[in-house]
């Protein structure tokens, strides 16, 4: 028998019939032409996922990620026995807590009170054991004033916090998390990735879907990235996270090449060999394409995979008609070793947007690494800044 918290998913399918038609009865007549010309047996179903493998053994932390509609949610709907797969298998060992909605597992029509006592009962604990963890619960989620209220009554942020402190301090043996942070404020988030580094500490196995990336590398110790209902890629949650972005970036690209000004060229070179090391000068250069003389700000950043700029640069220029080139030199580069970003976008005169905010390109840095953080603190920015102690 598998340990509590061992999950197992191997060459799971999951498919859906597709948006029903109105019903009417030019959309009747409509389908049935479709199904005589064309058939039915796959036209009308989608495929969520597509032979899928996941395995977890207790304490693992793993991330999901991509684009939305890649399945993700639909695996953890899998997981939670919320759904059933139409082919494979989906073994999970122990209790499964699951906070995949701001509301699931609660009712609107009960108190805060009520409802820790129901989601206990539906994970199969006895009410003696909720008892004895409630007044953590509501520390917790900080509802001490309105743990008698009706839920419905709550705002959408006091009900994530009641479902997460519920799921977290119930000591379940599988933890699933959907997007649920994305509601709370950053003190509570941080609440929550210290509880989450908590539970995994007691065995707690995790399976955490989210877009905030930087949570990601902060929560969990492996990805798996799923695109359109296949994995993608399965390791290390850097690595990982490092070529989703890359697929992303240049999707992005891509919708910028209809634009007023187009970008032809962008490349970043140190001192030297071009090499880009730290605390040294850099040359980021660009050359774009404009049909006509425009004026307009360019705007320039540097990021560590997101598109939010750890730093910024900005400069107004006249563009001539056809190809203008473009340096910026930043006389001391403040990053560590590692792999970076550079993104851009520029605005006219007139303050409309003539090239969308997308990457351009990347680097490589040379130099030192950088600090450590404590577990589960999210960094905003891998800024290396030079420092001296001293212990009196």
């Amino acid at each position: 028998m598998s340990r509590r918290g061992t999950l197992a998913v191997e060459q799971v399918w999951k498919r859906f019939r597709k948006e029903r038609p109105r019903g009417l009865l030019r959309d009747e007549l409509q389908r049935l032409q479709t199904r005589r010309w064309r058939g039915h047996r796959e036209a009308d179903w989608r495929w969520a996922l597509r032979g899928v493998d996941l395995r977890a053994t207790p304490g693992d932390s793993i991330g999901l990620i991509g684009l939305n509609g890649s399945g993700k949610s639909t695996l953890l709907k899998m997981v939670s026995r919320v759904m059933l797969p139409y082919a494979g298998r989906v073994d999970v060992s122990g209790r499964v807590a699951a906070l995949i909605e701001v509301r699931a597992g609660l009712h609107p029509d009960l108190t805060g009170r009520e409802n820790i006592y129901l989601y206990g009962s539906l994970l199969g604990l006895p009410r003696r054991d909720v008892a004895r963890r409630f007044d953590d619960i509501v520390d917790f989620a900080s509802l001490e004033r309105a743990v008698d209220r009706q839920l419905k009554f709550y705002s959408s942020g006091m009900q994530m916090r009641l479902g997460f402190a519920v799921v977290a301090f119930l000591e379940p043996d599988v933890l699933l998390v959907d997007e649920a942070l994305a509601v709370g404020d950053a003190v509570f988030q941080q609440k929550c990735l210290d509880r989450m580094r908590y539970v995994l500490r007691q065995g707690t196995t995790l399976v955490y879907v989210s877009h905030d990336l930087t949570t990601v590398a902060a929560v969990c110790s492996r990805a798996i990235w799923l695109h359109d209902g296949l994995v993608e890629r399965d390791g290390p949650v850097a690595d990982v996270l490092a070529s989703y972005g890359d697929c992303v970036d240049a999707m992005d690209s891509r919708r910028c090449d209809e634009q007023p000004i187009r970008l032809t060229t962008a490349e970043v070179f140190g001192d030297g060999d071009g090499s880009v090391v730290s605390d040294e000068p850099v040359v980021l250069r660009f050359v774009v394409e404009s049909a006509e003389p425009r004026a307009a700000t360019v705007y320039v950043g540097v990021t560590d995979g997101s598109p939010r700029p750890m730093f910024l640069f900005d400069r107004s220029v006249p563009l001539r008609a056809g190809e203008t080139e473009l340096r910026c030199i930043v006389p001391r580069m403040p990053l560590p070793s590692g792999r970076f970003n550079v993104w851009m976008a520029a605005v006219d005169a007139q303050g409309i947007e003539v090239l969308q905010w997308h990457r351009t390109s990347s680097f490589h840095v040379q130099g030192p690494d950088l600090t450590g953080v404590p577990p589960h603190v999210k960094r905003v920015a891998p800024v290396l800044v030079p420092a001296t102690w001293e212990v009196a």
